[in-house]
């Protein structure tokens, strides 16, 4: 192997590293995945989790400033919507992404909400309910639709028949519901490092502190995003809904165990998942693969 095959399989496999080093969780759920599945998946995380990197963390530990750090990430933007139109880049995890991204038929329609989102993080300022709405629907639901296009795309080279127009906005309903149920739990699980190192407040009831009733109804709307993406799932390609599902589970554990522990608690403490915990996950969701 060598050339542009080698510089490919190279780019590949940077995504790959990307997903293991920075999440035990999806990384350990998309496992499930048969493997070209697993390596897209892989490549569209790679990209959210270097975008997200720039905006804070290493970046921000470098000693890069704010108008550095916005500089950076429009180069990042300018350089996938490059990379999507000629199938080619220097940075080896934006060549993987564009790779997916024109294999599976999304583009900047999904990029370009995903980057003004990651661009708001940059700001302190309290949102209202409309502009939560707009940084979810571009930090974690389009993640949701690009996962999708994946699962999807895959049904359709098995031949399976076409869906319904009620079936393709339940799916894509679901997609979304479940980023955003998955981007609610972060916020909350997150809270302490997010006020008290970053600066930021995502939920306007959250300006002056989480209480126990701001925390509930955050709850109370992440159960019924779980719902809806509950009611997706049984249309996904068979071998896709195992991972998902397993990821759902993960996530509904968390969920459990931020409605358990106090306010007062959650703003200083990160809740976690023990390993043992994730083990039952991950034998469950073996056994609905094995029946699927």
């Amino acid at each position: 192997m060598k050339g542009l095959d080698l510089y490919t399989e190279t780019a590949k496999t940077s995504a790959g590293v990307v997903i293991r080093r920075y999440s035990t969780s999806f990384s350990w759920a998309s496992r499930l995945f048969e493997r070209p599945v697993r390596e897209h998946i892989a490549r569209v995380y790679a990209l959210v989790r270097l975008a997200d990197e720039i905006v804070d963390g290493p970046a921000e530990e470098a000693g890069l400033d704010v108008r550095m750090r916005e500089k950076l990430l429009d180069e990042l933007e300018d350089e996938t919507e490059r990379a999507l139109r000629i199938g080619f880049s220097t940075n080896l995890v934006v060549h993987a992404f564009a790779l997916t991204a024109r294999e599976h038929g999304f583009g900047m329609e999904l990029c370009t909400p995903f980057f003004a989102s990651m661009r708001r993080d940059l700001d302190e300022e309290v949102w209202d309910a409309d502009a939560l709405d707009d940084y979810i629907y571009g930090s974690a639901e389009v993640v949701g639709l690009m996962c999708l296009a994946v699962f999807e795309s895959r049904r359709s080279r098995g031949g399976a028949p076409a869906r319904s127009g009620d079936q393709d906005r339940t799916l894509h309903d679901g997609a979304r519901r479940l980023g955003a149920a998955f981007q609610k739990v972060n916020f909350l699980r997150d809270f302490a490092d997010d006020r008290g190192a970053l600066g930021r407040t995502y939920f306007a009831e959250t300006a002056d502190g989480l209480t126990d009733d701001a925390k509930a109804r955050i709850v109370a709307s992440i159960r019924a995003d779980l719902r809806a993406a509950d009611q997706a799932v049984p249309l996904l390609d068979r071998a896709c809904r195992a991972p998902v599902w397993a990821a759902q589970a993960l996530f509904r554990e968390l969920t459990d165990r931020i409605e358990a522990t106090p306010a007062e608690a959650l703003a200083t403490t990160r809740v976690r998942v023990p390993d043992a915990v994730k083990a039952r996950i991950l034998v469950r969701a073996l056994a609905v693969k094995a029946m699927r």
